[in-house]
């Protein structure tokens, strides 16, 4: 049985803002306990495909089954997902701890979630550390993105690059992150605009060019 083995099931999926067609007869399935990657330009779409598995936007047809729930029927937004999309947005004037303390009290867990500062130190922060998010370079804003992506401990990650404005060293540590959620059965939706990223992280590859998508 499909559902089964797939965490995320894309069937048919078309998605139009006005006249622009951005996404064109999508078909995507995603293997539980894998790291799946999805290349291609800026604007060709890639973005627009992840909001839809996430439940931002409702395709204007076809349908998005995440973990056996199909978004707009069984479920509002993908359940049992974290996720970064564009910039991760926090509390400026409180650190990062404060931050991910907040955040870990919002919505209904699945299971029960880490630690905001084990996160934290999985992704290379000190929770210790009482900066301000303000005073936060854009690298160790992201490794809070990522921290808080992986706090609840989700079956479903979708990062749409997840490695903008770290350094080699951040780079390495979430590529290592990642491998190690990977072993311990997450699944993993990766856009990135780093070769290496996808050649040493992802199982399969899907290349995405003018709203269509097939598979590397």
């Amino acid at each position: 049985m499909i559902g089964a083995d797939y965490a995320v099931e894309v069937q048919g999926v078309y998605k139009s803002f006005g006249n622009e067609m951005v996404l064109e007869d999508i078909n995507l399935n995603l293997k539980r306990g894998l790291i799946h990657g999805i290349i291609g330009r800026n604007g060709c779409g890639k973005t627009v495909l992840m909001k839809c598995i996430l439940g931002f936007f409702k395709p204007d047809h076809g349908q998005i089954t995440v973990f056996g729930k199909q978004l707009g029927k069984d479920c509002g937004f993908a359940p049992d997902t974290g996720m970064i999309i564009e910039t991760p947005g926090f509390i400026d004037t409180e650190s990062g701890l404060s931050n991910l303390k907040y955040l870990s009290g919002l919505g209904n867990r699945m299971r029960p979630g880490m630690p905001p500062g084990e996160a934290m130190e999985l992704v290379g922060l000190d929770p210790r550390n009482r900066k301000p998010v303000s005073k936060y370079s854009l690298g160790m804003r992201q490794r809070l993105g990522i921290a808080q992506a992986i706090m609840e401990r989700p079956s479903l990650l979708i990062l749409d690059e997840p490695m903008n404005g770290l350094d080699n060293s951040g780079v390495e540590d979430i590529r290592r992150l990642l491998c190690s959620l990977r072993e311990q059965g997450t699944t993993v939706l990766l856009a990135s605009h780093n070769p290496l990223d996808i050649s040493t992280l992802c199982d399969t590859v899907f290349g995405m060019d003018g709203g269509k998508l097939q598979r590397l």
